[in-house]
């Protein structure tokens, strides 16, 4: 019988691969058979994702990309369609970088520093992913956004907006493309338990790490923060054959963060 949510002989793209949700999702990928292609500008752990990826059995290789670079990401992904013999079947746009501070506080230079990743990144990963997925006969692409693009929550504006951004080039991608067979949608997570949590609470809270973890996991309704492998999965799904009736929605995985507080 077929596997379900089977990859084998699709290639993946995945950016921001090294830690966290983008490792996750990687490793996700590779187990249901794609030949994960992964993206950080962080060699080390960049590396040492993939090789533990190829370690297990899959197939994977890894890319040292800045997103931000239009001409860099351009060669990469031309590179990566160029020379696999499937083309591009997958583009997850996960890069991003986050940032605390209300529009009083946040800065010029803050605000440029966000658009060029989370915004102008995903743009030029879509604008090349979209080319090749074209001249390959279509694909799937999935977006990472954020219950911040739906609510206000405090001492997010410049990330919320950036998230806002890439909830509308989701539909404008998935409208213009959905013809030419190219799947777009994204994912909204609420707060996941990522090495960035730890650090946050580390720099921010020192000594009161636990009990400021506790009080962030709770602001999720059903009690704690979700978990890297929880994302991929849902990545998994939305990259797959099963979810060829799925285009242009964004997908809330957030413990009935948007719903259920009251």
């Amino acid at each position: 019988m077929k596997q379900v949510f089977d990859l084998s002989g699709k290639t993946a793209i995945v950016t921001g691969c090294g830690k966290g949700i983008g490792a996750a999702i990687s490793s996700a990928l590779a187990r249901q058979g794609a030949i994960v292609y992964g993206l950080d500008m962080d060699n080390a752990s960049g590396k040492a994702l993939i090789d533990s990826i190829n370690a297990e059995g899959g197939k994977a290789h890894y890319f040292y990309c800045d997103v931000a670079d239009y001409e860099t990401t351009g060669k990469v992904f031309d590179y990566i369609a160029e020379t696999t013999e499937y083309g591009l079947d997958i583009l997850v746009n996960n890069a991003g970088i986050a940032h605390i501070g209300t529009v009083v506080s946040t800065t010029p230079d803050d605000l440029d520093r966000l658009y060029q990743v989370n915004i102008k990144g995903v743009y030029n990963c879509l604008h090349f992913g979209v080319k090749h997925m074209l001249e390959s006969g279509g694909g799937s692409i999935v977006n990472m956004g954020s219950v911040a693009a739906s609510v206000g929550l405090s001492d997010r504006f410049a990330y919320s907006m950036s998230k806002g951004a890439v909830t509308t080039m989701t539909y404008s991608v998935a409208k213009d493309f959905i013809k030419e067979n190219i799947r777009c949608n994204a994912i909204a997570p609420a707060r996941v338990h990522t090495p960035f949590v730890d650090g946050y609470l580390k720099q921010t809270y020192p000594g009161r790490e636990s009990e400021m973890y506790d009080q962030l996991a709770a602001t999720q309704p059903i009690g704690r923060m979700g978990q890297p492998g929880e994302i991929a999965n849902l990545v998994v799904y939305l990259c797959s054959d099963e979810a060829s009736f799925i285009t242009g929605t964004i997908y809330p995985i957030d413990g009935g963060f948007l719903t259920l507080n009251t």
